[in-house]
């Protein structure tokens, strides 16, 4: 065991996505809030938002640089405020995650139980969040460096940006996305997420994906 790993608490280090906020640590520190902010001057963890601190991956020295990739700081701030594996990466975040989308963007969508303001993260990037009962969307886990979070399959993140393309202000990206995720989907897994949709949603994903084949055909 590192030196570095020895000063950071399990309380940290094993929180899910490895991110805290100051009133998780109650139990541990008098003052939390001072205590992360001297983590953070000594190079153990990063802070991303207001309040909310990643720490460090185990093979990162205290003063190297480091951050970490968009979509998982974004993961990982919302993990830290609804609980772990509870939201979900969708939308152009999880067609960024299928690599439908290329280049990096500097926004992501994530699913959250409840309605949250959009986030700009001190690392880069905007989060914005959707309303959804989480526990049903069409997910799975997936490993990252900070843990594991979950992201919607490639069926449902079809679904999703045929259904609401606009969802993260990349209304563009997100119909190209759609377009290179179609003959990946299983077809299937498909049929199924639509027949469980609303009447009219569901006549809008058959009247997209009509006129996607036939624009290939």
């Amino acid at each position: 065991m590192t030196d570095r790993v020895r000063r950071l608490p399990t309380e940290i280090t094993g929180a899910p996505m490895r991110t805290v906020r100051p009133v998780m640590l109650r139990d541990l520190y008098a003052n939390p809030e001072k205590e992360l902010v001297r983590l953070r001057r000594n190079g153990l963890v990063i802070r991303i938002a207001h309040g909310t601190y990643i720490a460090k991956p185990d093979t990162i020295a205290p003063g190297e640089p480091w951050k970490p990739p968009f979509e998982e700081a974004a993961m990982a701030y919302a993990t830290a405020a609804y609980g772990d594996r509870i939201p979900v990466l969708a939308g152009i975040g999880a067609a960024r995650h299928w690599h439908a989308i290329p280049r990096a963007i500097a926004a992501t969508l994530i699913a959250a139980p409840e309605q949250h303001r959009p986030v700009t993260l001190t690392t880069g990037g905007r989060i914005v969040f959707t309303r959804r009962e989480t526990t049903t969307i069409d997910a799975l886990p997936v490993d990252t460096t900070l843990g594991t979070m979950r992201v919607t399959r490639i069926e449902q993140t079809l679904v999703d940006l045929i259904l609401r393309p606009d969802l993260g202000g990349m209304p563009a990206e997100a119909r190209a996305a759609a377009t290179t995720l179609e003959p990946r989907a299983d077809p299937e897994r498909l049929t199924h997420l639509i027949a469980a949709l609303p009447k009219a949603p569901a006549a809008k994903v058959r009247a997209w994906l009509a006129g996607h084949q036939a624009r290939n055909a």
